[in-house]
């Protein structure tokens, strides 16, 4: 998979301009496909020469106007052309873990440190999944294919970063390290900042989680 065709995925859901898009991005597809924001502009600048989107200025009352890029036809056939690929078997790599194998032949201390770090980010994600979760999908039955594959994708998440916090825990139990993010964690996003990145992003429909 390419940076591309996760922008045509997004750009399907709904048309964007670039720094609409790079919010999207931090607040959901990133969150499994990184890219930071130059990488997605530059990535767009590609996409619209080789034609697969498009552009137009859209007028905002009070501000500047903004440049809003659309899925074209042959953006739409790549898509689909990517999507009958066979999908290569996810591999597992971990920092990490190879850190906590490799504990006994440093400082432990400092890797625990790490994990405490690492058990925290991701409680903070569980947390913001599960309040998309919440107010998103509280009622998940009356749902169409596209709004399903929403769900089903944020679901993954959530077990995913369950795994993270459970396995993360029983680490610093074994070694009898204090956890410090079994208070409620906050209904936010990732590494948010203030002043900086994770703005909220639209509201319009669940395909913007």
């Amino acid at each position: 998979m390419a940076l591309e065709h996760a922008i045509l995925v997004s750009l399907s859901e709904h048309p964007a301009a670039g720094l609409d898009l790079t919010r999207r991005f931090d607040r959901s597809i990133g969150f499994f496909w990184n890219a930071t924001h130059q990488q997605i502009y530059r990535t767009l600048a590609r996409m619209e020469a080789d034609g697969w989107v498009s552009s137009a200025q859209v007028s905002q009352a009070g501000r500047r106007d903004k440049k809003e890029y659309v899925v074209t036809a042959a953006g739409r056939a790549e898509l689909q052309r990517w999507l009958a690929e066979p999908a290569p078997p996810e591999a597992f790599r971990s920092d990490l873990a190879v850190r906590l194998r490799a504990a006994s032949y440093g400082d432990r201390d400092a890797v625990l440190d790490q994990v405490e770090a690492h058990l925290a980010e991701h409680a903070v994600r569980l947390a913001h999944y599960q309040h998309l979760a919440r107010r998103d999908f509280a009622d998940p039955g009356p749902l169409d294919d596209q709004q399903r594959d929403v769900h089903l994708v944020l679901r993954g998440g959530i077990r995913l970063e369950q795994f993270w916090v459970e396995w993360l825990s029983e680490v610093l139990d074994a070694y009898g390290r204090t956890r410090h993010h079994d208070r409620p964690a906050p209904d936010r996003a990732p590494h948010d900042r203030p002043a900086r990145r994770r703005i909220p992003g639209p509201r319009s429909d669940r395909s913007t989680t």
